[in-house]
Formats: structure tokens, sequence, C-alpha cells
């Protein structure tokens, strides 16, 4: 369907490059290094890009991420505003600090494309809740919804989007400072999933914790019936990713499907991209769905 402005993402919405190919969203890459070597967050173009990656980490070579810097985003932005008007969701603040550097890329693009408009949305999501959120935008601009329409809208829900995951490889956690060297330890040794969300602000919370992987997806169950758009009637989309644990994210999947009959289609399963997993490690499942506002930190879930 033709458009009066272009949709736009970064490759941490950790969907299929085929999906955003198919549904025309351009897309702003993250690279990762190792050794002093940059490689491209690949969004699965190329099959041997994710057993590299996860090879790395099996080798016990860490991936250093950076953000993207203004340059990256004027060129991005230039191509684009070339074509026409640009509503563009980025990666979560409360992930990086590279929505800034977007957003002062576009006020310096102003002056040159005066009659363009260029709308820079913080998404304060992250991986597939990110890719939820881009998915419900692209629905909206496929339905001949205006390009303010559908910023107004992703402003309005973009603290609607759970992230809802845990891990069973708790050392990746320890290293990002999201869990103590002991806890993760203790963890380790007891089989003990911790239970994460994302706060109001798109940062990572520990608020829970599951002994072994199918307490924790029924914790996972659970909470997303509290808190889901009309509870166990819930008829939105859900998402789940996964970091090299595929049989994980079946389950995942198995158990959000019986618990929630009137899902808007099947749950879509999808790799968590090597920017995420440079800091999630492999082990990690997340469910993503529509609710209530997300808490704040500190908040009972």
């Amino acid at each position: 369907m033709e458009t009066s402005f272009i949709l736009s993402c970064e490759s941490t919405i950790d969907l299929p490059y085929s999906y955003c190919e198919a549904r025309g969203i351009p897309v702003l890459f993250y690279s990762y290094q190792v050794d002093g070597v940059s490689y491209e967050d690949d969004m699965g173009r190329d099959p041997a890009a994710l057993p590299r990656f996860y090879g790395f980490l099996d080798e016990g070579k860490l991936p250093t991420t950076a953000q993207l810097n203004e340059f990256q985003y004027e060129s991005f932005f230039d191509a684009l505003l070339q074509q026409g008007d640009v509503l563009h969701i980025a990666f979560g603040s409360g992930m990086t600090a590279s929505v800034q550097n977007a957003m002062l890329a576009a006020e310096s693009l102003r002056e040159k494309y005066p009659e363009r408009k260029l709308v820079v949305i913080d998404s304060l999501c992250s991986s597939s809740g990110y890719g939820l959120l881009v998915d419900g935008a692209a629905d909206l601009r496929d339905a001949g919804k205006s390009m303010d329409e559908i910023a107004d809208w992703t402003m309005a829900m973009r603290q609607n989007v759970h992230h809802q995951f845990y891990s069973t490889e708790l050392k990746f956690y320890r290293r990002s400072g999201r869990m103590s060297g002991a806890a993760a330890a203790i963890g380790t040794v007891l089989g003990i999933c911790p239970i994460m969300r994302l706060d109001d602000k798109g940062r990572i919370i520990a608020y829970d914790k599951g002994r072994g992987k199918k307490n924790a997806v029924a914790r996972t169950v659970e909470t997303m019936k509290r808190h889901a758009e009309n509870g166990e009637n819930y008829a939105g989309k859900a998402f789940i990713c996964h970091s090299n644990c595929l049989a994980d994210a079946e389950a995942a999947k198995a158990a959000v499907e019986a618990a929630f009959p009137h899902l808007n289609g099947e749950v879509r399963i999808c790799n968590i991209g090597t920017i995420v997993a440079s800091h999630s490690g492999p082990g990690t499942v997340a469910v993503f769905f529509f609710g209530d506002d997300r808490a704040p930190e500190g908040s009972t879930v």
C-alpha cells in the first residue's frame, strides 16, 4: 500500500530483516565488536551470523557494543528524507543513549529539508517488544492512518508494551551489573531463573524468580494474565524471542497460546539479535504483549 510517509526503525527490533523488507520499513543497523573486528547486527540475512556470534561466546570472547552516533543517523535520515516525510521509532533510551543522537541528527537536518517532517520517537522498548510496537505502527500505516496519528499512538502505547523475560544463564547479567556475582553463582547451582521486566522508563528490573524453567514460564504467564489488555481475553498480538534456546521459547509459546485463546494470530518466535544478546547472553526467553501501563521500579507486579 502506498503511503505518504516512511516508517523506519533500528535493527534491535529483533524481528527478521525479511519482515522489514516485506513491510517496507527501512532499518538502521547496530554493530558489535570482537577482537577489534566489527560485525553488523545481521537480523537473519546471513544464516552463519548468529552461530558465529554464539561461537564467540563459547570461546569466552565478550562482544562490545556502542551507541549509534549522530553521523550514522544523519546519513540514514538524509537518504529517507529525499523520498518523503519520516517517522522513526528508536531503540529505547532505557537500553541506549542512541536516541539522543537521533534527535540531534533530526534537528540538524530540518534546515536542509524545511519542507519535510522528521519525527523521532523514543520507543522505551527493547528487542521484540520494540518490534511489537513498530509492528503496531506499521499496521496503522497500512490501514491508512496519518503520520501524526501513528506518532500519537506510538507515544501513547510505548509504555503499554510489556516485556517479561527470564534466563537460565546468569553470568552475562552479572557482567552487566544487573545481578551480583554471589546471586548469579547461587542461582546457577540451584537452577533459579530470575524473572525480569522493563519498567516505565524502559530499564531492566528483576522482580521475581522461578525454580527451573517450567516454574519461570508459569510465573511469566500468570503475570501476563494480570497485565494483558482484557486479561485472559487478550486479543492482541504476542511475540516471543530467545537467545539460542529455541526449545525453551517453544515451551513458552505453547503456554501463552493455551492461556490466551483469543490471540491475534499465532505467537511469533524470533531470535534475540546480537546487540541485545551481547548483554543477555544465551538462555534468555522473553514474552511481549500489550497491556496496562508498565509499573515503575519498586512497584509490585
